[in-house]
């Protein structure tokens, strides 16, 4: 399977279980890997054939900004569904950093990865 891959997508989004966090908002950075065959969109130059990871990159960040969740292991399973969506991917691997996440020790980061497929 070959790897389309998404790195740094960013979005505001007013996702968490404490209320300030659902005011204020805060950025999230997404990371995709699409698994797919790239074989036939390369073997006839077509971007029908493929997935248009621009297309991917704005739904992503829409689903981001969009409906609030408590927590970021449901926003990342929206967000895989989402990509499950085009035909052409077959599988995807979602990290979801949520680098100002309100901990009260010092920290560089939080993320969670999950991979899904079409079953």
């Amino acid at each position: 399977m070959d790897r389309v891959a998404l790195r740094g997508l960013r979005a505001r989004g007013h996702h968490g279980v404490f209320p300030e966090e659902r005011a204020k908002g805060q950025t999230f950075v997404v990371d995709l890997v699409l698994g797919l065959d790239t074989r036939p969109a390369a073997a006839d130059d077509d971007l029908t054939k493929t997935v248009h990871y621009g297309v991917v990159a704005e739904e992503v960040v829409a689903v981001v900004a969009g409906e609030p969740v408590d927590l970021i292991e449901t926003l990342a399973e929206r967000i895989a569904q989402k990509c499950l969506e085009h035909a052409a991917v077959r599988e995807v691997e979602v990290v979801v950093h949520k680098p100002e996440a309100p901990i009260t020790v010092p920290f560089d980061d939080v993320t969670i990865t999950i991979t899904r497929s079409r079953v």
